[in-house]
């Protein structure tokens, strides 16, 4: 990605390639300083939250790997990126989730108000809101991301997909583990709802705007409001194995 970001011919944006990618000596180095630029405030100065968010990386090696493996999903899963610098830089749906696993990370080690600002950072800088105890795993994509709302409790697997304006909320009526799960490989269209803790199945599809409050199964296509199964198709055995390996539990 390096040699990629420096090898930029425009003049007027060289130095953005420069101050982002090509002044660091390695992946986690590039993200802290991303984040830190992205994520400062009055109350946060950038070289304070430059050294946050480096030192969380530190802390769990596994938050850069999911970084990476999130720009590579990008560029596999969206046709609008052909490189892996685009993401890196411009795609708010990627940084969004890279500021989330820092604050979740700051969730677990129990620094909750600080993860609570990061969250309320995220959703003033690009429109998307996850909570800090939410679950991600890896090898994700926000397509878009404005208008994206992930709940407390939510579980999101490896290699998902969420186009904008998805919601994985609650119901208003439960307490607990109220949010759903959506497992690997799993796709939501835009403007889906999906309430209460409900699963998505593995390599499920939700349809743009439906309503989900009731189970996927795996390998299902559901739409509508109330969401139904309008296809299930069995998993493809043949083939090679997934592309990712599973660190989701591990962030």
């Amino acid at each position: 990605m390096q040699a990629q970001a420096c090898c930029c011919a425009d003049p007027l944006i060289r130095d953005l390639f420069g101050v982002n990618i090509c002044d660091h000596h390695d992946f986690p180095s590039a993200l802290a300083s991303l984040l830190g630029a992205k994520l400062t405030d009055r109350a946060l100065a950038e070289p304070v939250m430059t050294r946050l968010v480096a030192a969380c990386l530190k802390a769990n090696p596994a938050i850069a790997v999911a970084a990476a493996q999130d720009i590579l999903a990008t560029r596999e899963r969206d046709p609008a990126c052909h490189d892996l610098t685009t993401p890196f830089l411009f795609f708010k749906g990627w940084q969004a989730l890279q500021a989330h696993r820092i604050a979740h990370q700051l969730w677990l080690e129990g620094r909750r108000p600080l993860a609570y600002q990061l969250q309320a950072r995220v959703n003033e800088l690009f429109g998307i809101d996850i909570h800090p105890a939410a679950r991600l795993g890896q090898g994700l994509t926000i397509d878009h991301g404005t208008g994206i709302v992930i709940g407390e409790t939510a579980i999101v697997e490896d290699n998902v997909s969420l186009f904008q304006n998805v919601t994985l909320g609650g119901t208003g009526h439960e307490e607990g583990a109220r949010h759903p799960i959506v497992r690997e490989g799993a796709l939501v269209g835009a403007g889906a709802i999906v309430l209460g803790r409900v699963s998505i199945g593995r390599g499920a599809k939700v349809g743009a705007a439906s309503v989900v409050l009731g189970n996927i199964p795996d390998y299902a296509t559901a739409v509508g409001n109330p969401a139904r199964v309008v296809r299930l198709e069995p998993p493809n055995l043949v083939g090679p194995p997934a592309p990712f390996p599973n660190f989701g539990a591990q962030i």
